[in-house]
């Protein structure tokens, strides 16, 4: 896997400046945007400065010479470019079971039924837009066209009336049968939850009106150690009472929100936008809304809790795949009246499962009626300072969100390649494991995690953390490396990132403790008009106190190849072989 040291013309490493910044000023109040030109407070009214012209660059990718034993071959996928127009604003690998929770809007391709809250079942079961049947998710921000003038004023005014606040998974909503005997105890531990978000957004108050990216760093690090001992506890509290043992590391982390920003970025164009252009699916809630289960009773439970998840994800892939069919009342004949009727059959047999043994919950037929989400949320602050504001839904023919405004372009292609590794063969990865490359947060959490991505078509060779100017009849290009090395157990972890790890740059040897397994790549290429770019009028969609910052380009994964899949991919890798 090639290695990007990105640097400036001036031949200072732009990580290195980043760390720098960081470490002198200790607290950013204004949005700060690596080498790309927003390290004061009014570089953001020149977002030209966060372009350049992709020939300044110096040539910095490193390719790990292949040793003796070197696993060379490249197998790849053909996804598409979004073409059925699956756009959401979810981030099921970094912010599971939030919805709106990337405040911004992702393209996704393979798997046609993902959201926030899809389990592994749920991804097994979908359809998906990969020729070779691959159900993989991959998804990252979209890039848009604008060609009025951005007020970036108007960010730093919102941020100074916003004070930050911690948004954390719901542990409740994902949670299996829980025998009754330890109803009780789980219930207590998920109050602990509570309280440990509470005592942190406590903490938070201290950020008002500014971004603090030590403070941040302080809060969430300690909020998901607290919240890992007691997460653990649950699943093992249900376990031992002879519950299914839960798979809940991937709601340990929280993450720092400004999502009050959106009240004040409110413009002209997303003000006016008439409808909600992503409809989604919205059903209740039934696993928070369960008495204690009895023993017994415990297994049918937790195959019909898939079950209604299953049929939810399912109406959500129709929804997509018939987008354009019927008339005004074709969602509700074709998808909601069906999907009513299976969720209460549904429903009536977890009431008759845990009837048998104990007491019938009563009202559970109430939880089957979903709707679809025709009308934006309300964006207006919270009244009190215990939660975030509510978060908009994408509105209007460009799925709009308040400072994430203008046409989005569509890839004019998708490179998906899954290659070796230079030191040595690589083994499957297992399936359902989660991965991101970059970090959508660099100004909030520091710029450790964050990856430069940005290039031209025929200048592969560089690499930089601003928009590129292409030369006429370029491409402009994302490219979106993955950790090509696996911890051999987990498929996820309580950051999303510490199960797998990025190989040595030199000699691309993985860490101690960890094994090569195929490293995705993703290349993102774009037909975007010259003059736009000399303009500075693309820009990538961004969480709101990164302000378009090309230094948060980021792209997330999630693996849903069957084992027959992976293991030809692998095969094909350790054999020096081009294979798709």
């Amino acid at each position: 896997m090639e290695e990007i040291v990105v640097k400036r013309r001036n031949g200072r490493p732009a990580f290195a400046l980043a760390a720098a910044v960081l470490a002198a000023t200790g607290a950013l109040t204004v949005t700060f945007v690596s080498s790309g030109g927003q390290g004061t407070a009014d570089a953001g009214t020149a977002a030209t400065a966060r372009f350049v012209p992709i020939q300044d660059v110096r040539p910095n990718v490193r390719t790990p010479r292949p040793g003796a034993a070197a696993s060379t071959g490249r197998f790849t996928v053909d996804c598409g470019t979004n073409g059925n127009g699956k756009f959401s604003p979810d981030n099921p690998v970094a912010q599971p079971g939030i919805k709106n929770g990337a405040e911004h809007v992702h393209d996704f391709v393979g798997n046609l039924a993902i959201t926030a809250d899809s389990s592994d079942a749920d991804l097994d079961a979908s359809g998906t837009t990969c020729r070779n049947g691959d159900r993989s998710s991959y998804f990252w921000p979209v890039v848009r066209i604008d060609r009025t003038a951005r007020d970036d004023g108007r960010v730093q005014r919102a941020l100074a009336q916003t004070r930050p606040m911690v948004v954390c998974p719901s542990v409740a909503e994902r949670l299996p049968a829980v025998p009754a005997a330890v109803r009780a105890t789980v219930d207590r531990l998920l109050a602990e939850l509570d309280r440990l978000n509470a005592a942190a957004n406590v903490r938070m108050a201290a950020g008002r009106g500014r971004i603090d990216s030590t403070l941040d760093k302080q809060v969430l690090d300690a909020l998901r150690d607290r919240r890992a001992t007691t997460i653990r506890g649950i699943s093992a509290t249900i376990t031992a009472a002879g519950g299914d043992r839960p798979s809940l590391v991937s709601l340990v982390d929280c993450d720092v929100s400004y999502d009050g920003m959106h009240a004040g970025m409110h413009g002209p164009a997303h003000a006016g936008a008439a409808r909600v252009a992503n409809p989604r699916i919205q059903c209740p809630t039934v696993r928070d809304r369960l008495p204690g289960v009895p023993r017994r009773a415990v297994a049918e439970v937790d195959r019909s809790l898939d079950e209604l998840d299953r049929q939810i994800s399912e109406a959500g892939e129709r929804l997509v795949t018939s987008r354009g069919q019927g008339g005004a009342a074709f969602v509700d004949n074709a998808i909601l009246g069906p999907l009513r009727a299976e969720r209460a059959a549904v429903l009536d047999r977890i009431a008759v499962a845990i009837g048998r043994q104990g007491p019938r919950p009563q009202g559970l037929e109430a939880l089957a009626t979903c709707t679809l989400d025709r009308t934006p949320a309300p964006s207006t602050p919270p009244a009190a300072p215990s939660a975030p504001a509510a978060l908009p839904e994408p509105q209007g023919p460009n799925f709009e969100l308040p400072g994430n405004n203008g046409g989005i372009v569509r890839p004019a292609k998708v490179l998906i390649e899954y290659r070796g590794n230079a030191a040595g063969p690589v083994v499957p990865m297992p399936r359902f494991l989660r991965a991101l490359t970059g970090d959508a947060k660099p100004t909030s959490r520091g710029p450790a995690n964050a990856r430069a991505s940005w290039t031209c078509s025929g200048f592969t060779d560089r690499i930089s953390d601003r928009y590129p100017i292409c030369p006429a009849g370029r491409q402009v290009q994302r490219v979106h490396d993955f950790p090509g090395c696996w911890d051999g157990k987990n498929i996820d972890s309580d950051n999303h990132r510490n199960h797998v790890a990025f190989a040595d740059r030199t000699t691309g040897a993985c860490p101690r403790g960890f094994v090569a397994i195929p490293q995705l790549r993703i290349t993102i290429s774009y037909d975007i008009p010259r003059e736009v770019q000399i303009r500075g009028q693309y820009a990538l969609d961004s969480f709101p106190e990164e302000n378009h910052n090309p230094f948060s380009d980021h792209d997330d994964f999630i693996n849903v190849n069957s084992t027959r899949t992976m293991n030809r991919i692998t095969a094909c890798i350790n054999r020096g072989r081009n294979c798709s």
